[in-house]
């Protein structure tokens, strides 16, 4: 099957009627990591590849890049020659902006009909060449972190249906990959279920969602109410979590999550390799909570809008870690907490559900 075929626009495979504009993006898709240096920043790029294969064509990278999604390197002009239909910003910057090194590449982009998709704070037609290129070829500029206008404030009354909820020991541990990973599962298991994306990479791996880290703080928990509105009462919306409670500086948007979403379940995700917190002041380290800690942090604003909220499993990254020393992590994790502990890319997430089928009754 040759690119060209496949350059239709991809509909979201799990959006329900939450009112919230799907994002149509023209596939299949050049993944641009720039220079970025390290997976962590290259998560949009590196999920798009996990989570959305068949749309990815192939990856650009400049010199210096030390990220590899695996897929083939392209130019812009032989992306252009296959048909490629969009190039995606695959990295996830520090304080969402675009460097002025990668300017160049999305204007030379748009200027040969790729659509430009971005995930970054900052908005694409800010860019006076990336602009120019864009109407002189007539691509589209498409800015994923814009929320919905006219957001309500959070009203804390119980609606019907089931939710859970991923929270972090720390940005970065795979609230996304484990709430994904569950929806999957829940829907092999025959389960009404939806995955509600709450940040740029998984608005554009669903296709809708809302970027919580833009919206006001005012609406924060009014936004995830809307995310995830009344539905029937077998059916799930597994929502994505974003920042960590204990996070200095993303905590904020946690919280929103906690009250908004009144989650029945929550599952804990946490990365061992770490030993400080992530994106922290220069000079300023953070430890790490225990899985426990953060637990019993989290727990009590979530009960506080659903009395019988409660976590039902921990997701793991033991990427790091050699098989033996791996399985010893996961059943230290299970013993500590009574829960089940899993790495859902290495294990998937059966035991996961299976705790939430044996907890909720759905």
């Amino acid at each position: 099957m040759s690119l060209a075929s496949r350059t239709e626009d991809l509909p979201s495979p799990v959006a329900r009627d939450t009112g919230l504009a799907a994002v149509q993006l023209r596939a299949p898709y050049l993944i641009y990591f720039g220079d970025v240096q390290d997976t962590g920043h290259a998560k949009t790029g590196l999920g798009l590849i996990q989570w959305r294969p068949e749309a990815c064509a192939g990856q650009l990278r400049s010199d210096g890049c030390q990220v590899d999604g695996g897929l083939v390197d392209l130019s812009i002009s032989e992306a252009a020659r296959a048909g490629v239909g969009s190039i995606v910003i695959g990295v996830a910057s520090e304080g969402g902006g675009i460097p002025d090194a990668w300017v160049g590449d999305l204007a030379a982009a748009a200027r040969a009909g790729l659509d430009v998709v971005s995930g970054m704070h900052v908005r694409l037609g800010d860019f006076p060449g990336i602009a120019a290129a864009a109407r002189a070829s007539g691509a589209r500029l498409i800015d994923v972190r814009t929320p919905p206008q006219r957001l309500p404030v959070g009203t804390g009354v119980k609606r019907p249906g089931k939710r859970l909820l991923t929270v972090g020991t720390d940005c970065a541990v795979g609230k996304k990959y484990t709430a994904l990973a569950i929806e999957r599962e829940m829907r092999n298991r025959g389960l009404d279920a939806d995955f509600r994306a709450t940040g740029q990479t998984g608005i554009m791996i669903a296709g809708s969602g809302i970027p919580l880290d833009c919206v006001i703080s005012d609406f924060l928990s009014g936004a995830a109410e809307m995310l995830s509105p009344a539905a029937a009462e077998t059916h799930w919306d597994v929502i994505e979590g974003q920042g960590a409670l204990s996070h200095p500086s993303f905590a904020g948007v946690t919280l929103g999550l906690l009250h908004g979403s009144q989650p029945d379940a929550l599952v804990l995700c946490h990365d061992p390799s770490r030993e400080f917190l992530l994106g922290t002041g220069a000079g300023v380290d953070y430890p790490v909570l225990s899985v426990t800690d953060a637990m019993a942090q989290c727990l009590p604003f979530a009960r506080r809008v659903n009395p019988d909220a409660c976590f039902v499993g921990l997701s793991v990254n033991t990427s790091m870690f050699a098989e033996a020393e791996r399985q010893a992590l996961l059943d230290r994790y299970e013993q500590e907490t009574g829960l089940p502990a899993v790495d859902p890319i290495k294990d998937g997430a059966g035991l996961i559900v299976d705790k939430v089928s044996s907890v909720t009754g759905v």
